[in-house]
C-alpha cells in the first residue's frame, strides 16, 4: 500500500514537472504593448477658431472639413484686389477709346496729306503745308505709341494683383481645418473660439490600421532577428490567447535600459533592444493592449 502511494505521488510530481516544462517551452520570446504612429494636426493660419467639430474617439476621413479660422480680413483684402483689377480694366477701356479717336484723327490727316501731295504736284499747295501736316501725323503716331505703352503698365499691375490674389486664396484655404488622413482622434487640443496661430496643435490622430507591437529583446536574441522576419503575435481576447501573424519592421540600433513594464525572455536583463512588429488590425487591437511575440 505504501509503495502504491509513493508511485502515485511520483506520477503527480512528474506531471507538475512536465507542465512546468511545457510552460517554459510556451513562454513568449518578447513582450510589449501595441502602439501607433501619432500625427499632430496643427493650425495653418492665425485668428479665432470659429468652428471646430472634433471630439476624441471620432473616426475621420482624409479630406473631411472639420472647421475654419476667422478669415474676415483676408476676404476684405481679396475684395479690395478685385475692385482694383476692375479699375484697371476701366482704364484699359478708356485707353482703347482714346486709341479709336487717334486712329480716326490719323486717318483724316493721312487723307489730307494725300490731297496736299497732289496739290503740291500741281503747284496748288506749298511744301510747308505738306511738312506741317507730316509733323502732325508724327505727333498723333507718338500719342498712339504712348497709349500702347500704358497697356504694358496696366498688364504689369494686373499681374501683380493676380499674384496677390493667388496668395490670398492660399491663405483662405489654410483657414479651413481639413483632416489630412484617415484615422481615430486620440486627443483634442483646441476648442472653438480659441485664438490660434500657425503651428498650434489642434488634435492628435492615428490610423489604427497601421498598429504595431513595440517589444524588447536581449542582445542574445538580437542576432537571430532581421527586418521583414515573419513572427507570431499573441493577445488575450478575453477567453484565450489569440495568435496573429506579424512582421518585424524595425530593430533598434542602440540598446536601452529595460522599461519597467517590459520583461524579456531572460527576465529583465539590464540592456535590451526595441523592435516593432507590424500586425494587421481587424478592429480587435487597441492602443496600449499588451502582446507577446514568438519568433519560432
Amino acid at each position: 500500500m505504501m509503495i502504491k502511494q509513493q508511485g502515485i505521488l511520483l506520477l503527480i510530481l512528474l506531471g507538475f514537472g512536465l507542465a512546468g516544462c511545457r510552460q517554459d517551452a510556451d513562454k513568449a520570446d518578447a513582450y510589449g504593448n501595441f502602439e501607433v504612429e501619432e500625427t499632430v494636426i496643427a493650425a495653418q493660419a492665425s485668428g479665432e477658431l470659429l468652428q471646430f467639430n472634433v471630439e476624441e474617439g471620432d473616426r475621420l476621413q482624409a479630406g473631411q472639413l472639420l472647421g475654419y479660422i476667422d478669415s474676415t480680413t483676408l476676404v476684405i483684402q481679396k475684395q479690395e484686389l478685385k475692385a482694383n483689377i476692375a479699375a484697371v480694366e476701366v482704364q484699359r477701356v478708356n485707353i482703347a477709346a482714346e486709341q479709336k479717336v487717334l486712329d480716326a484723327e490719323l486717318a483724316n490727316l493721312q487723307r489730307e496729306l494725300h490731297r496736299l501731295q497732289k496739290l503740291l504736284k500741281a503747284e496748288a499747295a506749298t511744301q510747308k503745308q505738306v511738312d506741317d501736316l507730316q509733323g502732325n501725323i508724327k505727333v498723333v503716331q507718338r500719342k498712339k505709341e504712348a497709349l500702347n505703352s500704358k497697356y504694358v503698365v496696366l498688364d504689369a499691375q494686373v499681374e501683380a494683383m493676380q499674384q496677390k490674389m493667388a496668395l490670398l486664396d492660399e491663405q483662405l484655404q489654410r483657414c479651413q481645418v481639413v483632416n489630412p488622413l484617415d484615422g481615430l482622434v486620440l486627443t483634442k487640443l483646441a476648442r472653438a473660439h480659441e485664438l490660434v496661430a500657425p503651428g498650434k496643435p489642434l488634435y492628435k490622430i492615428a490610423n489604427l490600421q497601421d498598429i504595431y507591437l513595440k517589444a524588447y529583446v536581449s542582445e542574445t536574441q538580437l542576432a537571430a532577428l532581421r527586418l521583414g522576419q515573419q513572427v507570431k503575435v499573441a493577445i488575450d481576447d478575453g477567453k484565450e490567447l489569440r495568435t496573429l501573424p506579424g512582421k518585424i519592421t524595425w530593430i533598434a540600433s542602440e540598446a536601452e535600459f529595460t522599461p519597467k513594464i517590459i520583461q524579456t525572455k531572460e527576465e529583465r536583463v539590464n540592456l535590451v533592444y526595441g523592435i516593432k512588429v507590424a500586425v494587421d488590425n481587424d478592429g480587435l487591437l487597441k492602443i496600449g493592449m499588451p502582446g507577446e511575440v514568438y519568433f519560432e
